[in-house]
């Protein structure tokens, strides 16, 4: 794994980083040199987490994706993690939802790398790294605008591999199955009340039905991933999707 001063003088911007993975990842870049911004719509969170990181504050709402844009100029480390859940009926799914999931998690991705690639691609060297989901690489029912998201993001991680690679520039998309976030752990709540049954049932037996490995991803592992794909072993890794899913999508 990278050494502490592999991405000294580098900039990252993380999306969604105030809390979960996103946390996890400007952490972790911190560590290893980077300034990290963090990016994320609720304030006290952002600022908490670039004050433990050593970088910077951005309070955004992504969804103004002309913002999102001016975020990222001058960055050298694109992070597109920020991402919401709606569980629904594909017929009973509100339309206006389904359009802002998409403008989150697909349109302001590219925005942000729009921008950061002169940057890039004029110093020779760039790391985009967009946290997918096991849903980019399979579908679950009631998930139609998540799971169209991510499928998204990685199509466009794909097509900045193809383009960035000569230019030095890599783009990969990071897949984890069930992560320990509070998010994740407020859905195990919510089922386990509604079936009557225990969290570890449902974690076990209706969120990782399909995984060999009945335990949830932690969100530094995901982070690990994600600092690999920076470092400069990695500089041949471009154009692919490194599931984290303890081996739910080799099934």
């Amino acid at each position: 794994m990278s050494s502490a001063s592999d991405l000294s003088g580098k900039v990252a911007l993380v999306t969604g980083a105030g809390g979960g993975i996103g946390r996890a990842c400007a952490l972790r870049l911190a560590a290893e040199g980077a300034y990290v911004l963090v990016v994320d719509i609720d304030e006290a969170a952002a600022k908490a987490v670039a004050a433990e990181a050593g970088g910077e504050a951005q309070v955004a709402d992504l969804t103004d994706l002309d913002l999102a844009s001016s975020l990222a100029v001058g960055t050298d480390i694109i992070v597109n993690n920020a991402g919401v859940q709606t569980v629904s009926p594909l017929e009973e799914f509100p339309p206006e939802r389904f359009s802002m999931m998409l403008r989150l998690m697909v349109e302001a991705p590219f925005r942000l790398v729009r921008a950061a690639l002169p940057h890039m691609y004029a110093q020779g060297w760039g790391r985009v790294v967009n946290i997918s989901s096991v849903h980019g690489l399979r579908a679950s029912a009631f998930k139609s605008a998540y799971v169209t998201a991510k499928h998204g993001l990685e199509g466009l991680s794909k097509v900045a591999a193809l383009e960035g690679g000569p230019k030095g520039v890599t783009s990969n998309c990071i897949s984890p199955g069930y992560v320990r976030t509070p998010l994740v752990e407020n859905q195990i709540a919510a089922q386990a009340e509604t079936h009557g049954i225990s969290a570890d049932q449902v974690v076990e037996d209706v969120l990782l039905a399909r995984s060999p490995i009945k335990r949830l991803v932690e969100p530094e592992e995901v982070a690990a991933a994600v600092a690999y794909v920076c470092g400069p072993e990695a500089s041949f890794v471009n154009g692919t999707s490194i599931t984290v899913d303890g081996g739910w999508t080799a099934g």
